[in-house]
């Protein structure tokens, strides 16, 4: 008996299993922004079909559905919101910058 050998496994692969997050009577569409805007992030950006754990076939209906809501002008490109307390990244190199030639 050689007790170095592994036991028998069928597969290396977990699998995950997919919670749905589009109900059946959801309608994917551009004007359903209640259900557009769960799949976008704070910047405005179409969040991966990893994290948004959706088939390839509604990943890309939803990202085709979001397109066209920004062309319509119904959801923004960027969202460009600046926090009152964020430092402007020029300031704090040009204030490095100072004191290196001093």
């Amino acid at each position: 008996m050689n007790k170095f050998k592994q036991p028998f496994r069928k597969s290396k692969r977990s699998f995950h299993k997919y919670f749905p997050t589009i109900k059946s009577g959801d309608q994917i569409d551009y004007r359903n922004m209640s259900l557009i805007s769960r799949f976008i992030s704070e910047q405005g950006k179409i969040l991966s079909r990893r994290v948004n754990r959706l088939t390839l076939k509604h990943q890309r209906l939803i990202t085709i559905a979001i397109k066209q809501a920004r062309i319509l002008s119904l959801l923004p490109f960027l969202n460009n919101e600046k926090k009152s307390d964020s430092i402007p990244r020029t300031s704090v190199f040009r204030n490095r910058n100072r004191n290196r030639n001093k």
